[in-house]
């Protein structure tokens, strides 16, 4: 394995001396620990693949960026898995996701300064939003209700319908709205996460969220059922016109 491939690896050594900062500050349970140690792994191995399937030569200041992004990933999910055994703390987890957050813009602006910007770079920070999202939601269901977890969840069931149709794994457009839409919601879980507001209000706030949530996936899948759809209907008039031509030259 290559140096560029064995940097993701120096990101996952510094989130497990991070773990043990945050164990200090609040209380994590072995489950949570464990928890936050997987996600650690199983990320910088997948980067660590993608990677060297693509012969990466360098790993990008970009990179760099939503690699930090994801080792705070890794703590916020050690404190969520805690929670359900341990009073952590809450001021402690509303601040790394504000910073997990505030870093979401940053590495963007850093691949387009630097003209680094990659089909790989794209996807983990797509995957490192994901996953916030999920964790946050998870710790955000017992303040507001389960239903929290369609934030988390959905991406997922994106991902698992591609792998029964394999038309919706067609690449989509690049979208703004795509990327906004993630933050807006980072943003309102944290908000609900902090606790500061009646729950009422923190309701409305994850509910006005997760709409624009639901509204973007709705486009995007709009969009890969009009693609399919163009798509089959010429290639049934390339087979017709073909048996036609057939036809005529008989």
């Amino acid at each position: 394995m290559g140096i560029v491939q064995w940097v993701p690896w120096w990101f996952a050594v510094v989130g497990f001396a991070a773990l043990a900062g945050v164990s200090a500050l609040s209380p994590l349970s072995l489950i949570g620990v464990a928890a936050g140690i997987a996600y650690l792994v199983v990320s910088s191995l997948l980067l660590a693949l993608g990677l060297r399937r693509r012969g990466a030569a360098r790993f990008g200041q970009a990179n760099i960026v939503t690699a930090t992004r994801s080792v705070l990933v890794g703590l916020i999910t050690a404190i969520v898995v805690s929670s359900f055994t341990e009073s952590v703390s809450t001021p402690l987890l509303v601040s790394l996701s504000a910073i997990a957050l505030a870093l979401d813009g940053v590495d963007g602006y850093v691949a387009r300064r630097t003209s680094s910007e990659s089909e790989l770079g794209a996807q983990f920070d797509m995957e490192v939003d994901a996953f916030l999202l999920l964790v946050l939601s998870v710790y955000c269901g017992p303040i507001v209700g389960w239903w929290v977890l369609a934030f988390g969840l959905m991406r997922y069931a994106f991902v698992a319908a591609g792998l029964v149709l394999a038309w919706m794994r067609t690449p989509l457009p690049p979208r703004y709205w795509r990327k906004a839409v993630a933050a807006i919601c980072g943003v309102a879980l944290t908000v609900v996460a902090s606790r500061l507001f009646p729950e009422v209000v923190a309701m409305g706030v994850a509910l006005a969220a997760l709409a624009l949530l639901v509204e973007s996936f709705a486009r995007d899948v709009t969009w890969l059922t009009r693609t399919h759809l163009s798509r089959v209907n010429r290639s049934g008039i390339r087979l017709v016109s073909t048996e036609e031509a057939s036809t005529e030259e008989a």
